[in-house]
């Protein structure tokens, strides 16, 4: 539900019985190609919201070097496995804070943002701002990716997804605040977002992008 507040990434053992699985998600290299198809050449600045242990980040880095990169996450677990991560790479920085609250104005700005699985554990009401937030941080002509988790358009195909994870239902993470693609695309074409589309989606695992003008 949109105001529910659960949000188990906090804790330890969630985030590593979620690391040992992350490999097996199907499709999900597909979608992080998709996602990488985006990035510009050698961009000045990337921000990555809700790294998590740096998968999709260190894709990001090698896919198109930018000089400047910012992990953030909240979790100590996952900010751990960051500093671990990056600890030697030039020109990344880790930053602990929860998209619960408006991203920090030292921040700055970037030439892309992305985001990868994170953003649905975001109540429907803070999604919307964030994206808000995101379009303000973005220079113009920068570029927003966000691979989601975003909710099928019936129960009986919820549940088919969940049974290609081999997830019960009643196992289902309660962090997860799922919301369809097409009301999401409409939000950033409002905000003021173009060429908003969704470029790749298979069942509920979906590439949602636009641009700054």
């Amino acid at each position: 539900m949109d105001d529910a507040s659960i949000n188990l990434w906090g804790n330890n053992e969630h985030v590593t019985q979620y690391l040992d699985r992350i490999d097996t998600i199907p499709h999900r290299s597909e979608g992080e190609a998709a996602l990488l198809e985006w990035m510009p050449n050698r961009p000045s600045r990337v921000l990555d919201l809700g790294s998590g242990h740096g998968r999709l980040l260190s894709l990001v880095i090698e896919a198109c070097a930018p000089a400047e990169a910012v992990a953030l996450d909240f979790s100590e677990a996952m900010l751990d496995r960051l500093r671990d991560r990056f600890s030697t790479s030039f020109g990344v920085s880790v930053t602990a804070h929860d998209l619960e609250n408006p991203l920090p104005r030292e921040l700055g700005t970037f030439d892309v943002i992305v985001s990868s699985f994170a953003i649905h554990h975001l109540t429907h009401t803070r999604k919307r701002r964030l994206y808000e937030e995101v379009h303000a941080r973005l220079r113009p002509g920068g570029v927003f990716c966000n691979l989601e988790h975003v909710a099928s358009s019936t129960l009986s195909l919820h549940n088919l997804f969940l049974a290609r994870l081999d997830v019960r239902p009643e196992d289902e993470d309660p962090s997860n605040k799922l919301l369809g693609v097409h009301e999401q695309l409409r939000w950033l074409r409002d905000i003021g977002f173009i060429d908003v589309d969704c470029h790749w989606k298979w069942r509920e695992l979906a590439l949602l992008a636009g641009t700054r003008s």
